[in-house]
């Protein structure tokens, strides 16, 4: 049974910088696509990053450049640091793990319960 529990979430300033954590049981962050995703209100859910078997980060371009995902495979945790945070980055942000084509929202079959994050102006 794999389980992802996310944490880090939190309010913010413009500028501002958050680095969430989702700690994974039933697989490993070296395999598939683990990806970060999120949701705001009256929008689409969206794909933010993901790491490919470990490795290959990629970002969808309103992140790109502000936004790292990485992995502990020790801890078997997945990171997004997140920096000079704005405030259309105000979203319900979810751990996903899954296979195929990482940045589909499909690849992913298993998500964790989400962690909010407000970025104010």
């Amino acid at each position: 049974q794999v389980h992802l529990v996310e944490s880090g979430g939190g309010s913010v300033q413009a500028g501002g910088s958050l680095r969430l954590s989702c700690a994974v049981s039933g697989t490993t962050v070296s395999r598939g696509c683990m990806g970060w995703l999120r949701h705001a209100p009256g929008k689409e859910r969206e794909w933010v990053a993901n790491i490919f078997s470990g490795s290959y980060p990629h970002y969808s371009d309103p992140v790109k450049g502000r936004f790292t995902i990485s992995q502990d495979s020790a801890k078997n945790t997945l990171y997004l640091q997140m920096n000079n945070l704005k405030p259309e980055d105000t979203a319900m942000y979810f751990c996903a793990a899954g296979s195929g084509f990482c940045p589909d929202i499909s690849a992913y079959d298993y998500w964790g319960q989400g962690t909010q994050v407000t970025v104010s102006s």
